[in-house]
């Protein structure tokens, strides 16, 4: 046996034992009105939202905020973008795209966060080297709280998953706060109903 399946082999054989996932208590909701929780809490962490009747508004939208000669990359047949996106795609050639487009399976109101798996962004990278990301969303796929995300079959089922709330940033340095710093610049929720 080569050296490498030999490595391999040892890795496999020192894997744990598969456990269930423990218990999550559910926790009493704050109520109120989710899409208002929602967009409160994410305002509280750099980001926006804004209405939109279809994807030629969001265009129109990305267009007025980014101008009109932005690079659009889009994972979602709603909104055209001006290079395209498929599973094949590398990932370091979104390095010069100035906005991102997904749509986001549900939002959370507890924190202001949008969830993501492999699905929605295609390409992972999306979500994390465009300048600018822009997400569209449902408003009847809210969900209250964190501890819901847990209980969802699609959490459940993903082999990678992303909570993300508002732009990059970090405060590390002298606690000035940096938006960018890691990640997109700007997120912007749009609230557009999905297509039946």
């Amino acid at each position: 046996m080569a050296t490498r399946e030999a490595f391999l082999a040892k890795v496999r054989a020192a894997q744990p034992e598969a456990r269930e996932r423990p218990e999550v208590p559910l926790f009493a909701s704050t109520g109120g009105d989710l899409r208002a929780r929602f967009t409160a809490a994410l305002a509280g962490m750099g980001g926006t939202c804004v209405e939109a009747a279809s994807g030629a508004d969001v265009l129109a939208l990305i267009r007025e905020r980014f101008g009109a000669e932005a690079s659009v990359c889009s994972a979602t047949s709603e909104v055209p973008g001006t290079r395209p996106l498929s599973a094949d795609t590398p990932p370091v050639s979104l390095q010069d795209i100035d906005v991102g487009v997904v749509r986001a399976r549900f939002g959370v109101a507890e924190t202001g966060s949008v969830w993501f798996s492999e699905q929605e962004y295609v390409v992972n990278a999306i979500g994390y080297i465009v300048q600018h990301l822009v997400v569209l969303l449902d408003p009847a796929q809210m969900i209250d709280g964190l501890q819901d995300v847990y209980r969802r079959p699609d959490f459940q089922r993903a082999r990678y998953a992303a909570l993300v709330t508002g732009p990059s940033a970090t405060a590390d340095i002298e606690g000035v706060l940096i938006r960018g710093a890691q990640g997109v610049r700007s997120l912007t929720v749009v609230w557009l109903s999905e297509p039946h």
